[in-house]
């Protein structure tokens, strides 16, 4: 199950990102993490800006709303995504999982 914990401001959800990949986007679960796929190569913060661009557009946030708080310089990644509970990023999160085994 994919690790979202609880923070002040909304929730923590877990990552791993695969950097220079064919195409963006949502690709399952990895581990304990969302796995998400960017083309952007993984040098000085581009693969780090697809990431949040992809995961903005995929969940419908605001750019105010998503904001990279750990693993800069890992695959690993911990994103603040703000103004929504555990279990409503829970959900929203299984949804596009569906669409994304659907596509597949």
């Amino acid at each position: 199950m994919i690790e979202i914990s609880e923070h002040p401001e909304g929730c923590v959800l877990s990552v791993r990102v695969q950097p220079g990949a064919r195409r963006n986007g949502i690709q399952g679960e990895a581990g304990d993490a969302l796995r998400v796929a960017v083309t952007a190569p993984p040098e000085k913060g581009k693969a780090n800006h697809a990431l949040v661009v992809v995961l903005r557009e995929a969940l419908e946030l605001k750019n105010s709303q998503i904001e990279l708080i750990g693993g800069l310089a890992h695959r690993q990644k911990r994103l603040l995504i703000r103004d929504y509970s555990r279990d409503e990023l829970r959900t929203k999160i299984a949804e596009l999982l569906e669409r994304v085994g659907g596509e597949r």
